[in-house]
């Protein structure tokens, strides 16, 4: 199939887009790229059916199928498929508050940090591991609702497994210490439920769906340095646990009221600086600081389109797309953290708004709708049988496989995990004897068998002691 005698446009708010390189596939569904920005002008070039439009989109006319444009331009289509992504979810507008999305707001944070003593980043999504990881030379204090870090990612065994990277003074308790300084060749978490009185023991979260636009090495040649020092070993690092944003002082609201300063762990004393913000956690702390990053996820983008067409919108305010990328405006499409999916997922697949799958949604949204073109059927893509992302967290490779948190398996399952202390953690989740989750951090070379036993769901139950022995070739073992 082809379009090639088709005009193909492709309208952007600015010449700069995004372009996934260095691809390598190494599974069924498994597949690790590299995000760079590229001009659409060049990117295209030997297209000689594409059409780059720089401008944004105002207006929107489903009944004459076109779109209209910032400078009054009004362009026909065939086809429409909306990729604009998703708007940083800010806690609040202020002049110290900074939103991270893309390049540009990047480009600012790393401006403005290299005044900054001390900064909060708010969040515990992908971009916050990062950029707690990354800064140095200014103090960090991290806020996040859950009680581990990187809850988005992986649990707290995971996260324990991360602390003594994420900064040399973050505390790490004796118990968890204990579990980080052993290989566990296999760990059982049974699952229990008594009725009544007695209490129900269970490790399920829902799926996360956040996502950033930024691409999944965004940080890799970031340097984010502060204004004490470009010594990455004085970086401090305080985490507030199980708390929120509650509200913002202004300096002079801030010493009306006669507010207190809560101590950081390394204070003798408190210091009243003139701080230009205060922020109020809703542990009833609060910290002045000169910068405040909000890593909350994203909200997807969905004016104007929405304002002039009477879309299915999902709950977390994406557009509803069906099995074939589809909307329920005819002839128009989504693809990315701008829409959600709302077809029934096989049993091991969920969306979250990560790189990963927008891309695989964009190859399966242009499929769709060249096969529509020609009034073919077209079925769902292998890709979306599977849940599967890698990335790199505090320069550890990080692949996420199936329900790898037990999303959704309610009480009826088992753990088994291995954890050898700054080397490796791996975790399988198992559900009637059959692995249906992963979770790999470092260089296991696990991932693509672990895969192929999600997809095949062979019952394991007879081998499951075998399954993290590091003394057994398991790919061998199954070949």
């Amino acid at each position: 199939m082809s379009c090639s005698k088709e005009t193909i446009a492709l309208i952007t708010a600015t010449d700069v887009v995004k372009a996934t390189c260095n691809l390598k596939q190494f599974g069924k569904t498994l597949e690790e790229f590299d995000v760079e920005e590229r001009s659409a002008s060049l990117l295209f070039k030997e297209s000689i059916n594409v059409v780059i439009v720089q401008s944004l989109v105002t207006a929107f006319h489903p009944q004459e199928h076109s779109v209209v444009t910032e400078n009054g331009d009004k362009y026909f289509y065939k086809k429409l498929c909306i990729c604009t992504g998703g708007r940083p979810n800010i806690i609040t507008k202020h002049p110290c508050v900074i939103g991270i999305r893309d390049t540009e707001s990047v480009q600012q944070l790393k401006s403005r940090l290299s005044k900054a003593r001390r900064v909060v980043i708010v969040g515990n999504g992908g971009i916050a591991l990062e950029l707690v990881y990354e800064m140095h030379g200014c103090q960090v204090l991290w806020a996040i609702k859950d009680d581990a870090i990187g809850n988005n990612f992986f649990d707290k065994g995971a996260a324990t497994f991360f602390l003594p990277h994420l900064a040399p003074n973050l505390p790490v308790s004796k118990e968890k210490q204990t579990f980080m300084e052993r290989t566990v060749q296999r760990m059982k978490y049974g699952i229990e439920t008594v009725q009544n009185d007695k209490c129900e023991t269970h490790n399920c979260s829902n799926p996360s769906q956040t996502g950033v636009a930024l691409g999944p090495d965004w940080s890799s040649d970031l340097t984010l340095c502060g204004a004490s020092s470009q010594v990455k070993t004085q970086t401090r690092v305080h985490v507030e646990y199980k708390c929120e944003v509650k509200r913002l002082f202004e300096p002079e609201e801030f010493k009306f009221r006669a507010q207190k300063e809560s101590p950081l762990p390394w204070e003798n004393s408190i210091d009243s600086s003139d701080w230009p913000v205060y922020i109020e956690l809703s542990n009833e702390k609060i910290y002045g600081c000169d910068l405040i990053v909000s890593a909350t996820g994203v909200i997807p983008s969905t004016q104007p389109f929405i304002s002039c067409a009477p879309f299915n919108v999902a709950d977390d305010g994406g557009l509803s797309v069906d099995s074939n990328m589809q909307t329920n405006i005819e002839d128009v499409y989504g693809a990315g953290d701008v829409c959600t999916a709302c077809w029934d997922p096989a049993p091991y697949w969920f969306q979250m708004r990560l790189w990963s799958q927008a891309r695989q949604m964009g190859l399966f949204a242009a499929q769709c709708m060249l096969a529509h073109f020609s009034n073919e059927k077209i079925s769902l893509d292998f890709c979306f049988e599977l849940f599967t992302h890698v990335t790199r967290f505090f320069g550890y490779k990080v692949v996420l496989l199936g329900r790898f948190n037990a999303q959704g398996l309610g009480n009826d399952y088992e753990l088994l995990v291995r954890c050898t202390k700054g080397i490796e953690y791996v975790k399988v989740v198992l559900h009637r004897g059959r692995m249906c989750g992963a979770v790999l951090i470092g260089e296991t070379d696990l991932e693509e068998t672990f895969e192929n036993l999600i997809l095949n769901q062979m019952d394991l139950t007879a081998i499951k002691d075998l399954l993290l022995n590091p003394d057994i070739d398991i790919e061998d073992y199954f070949d």
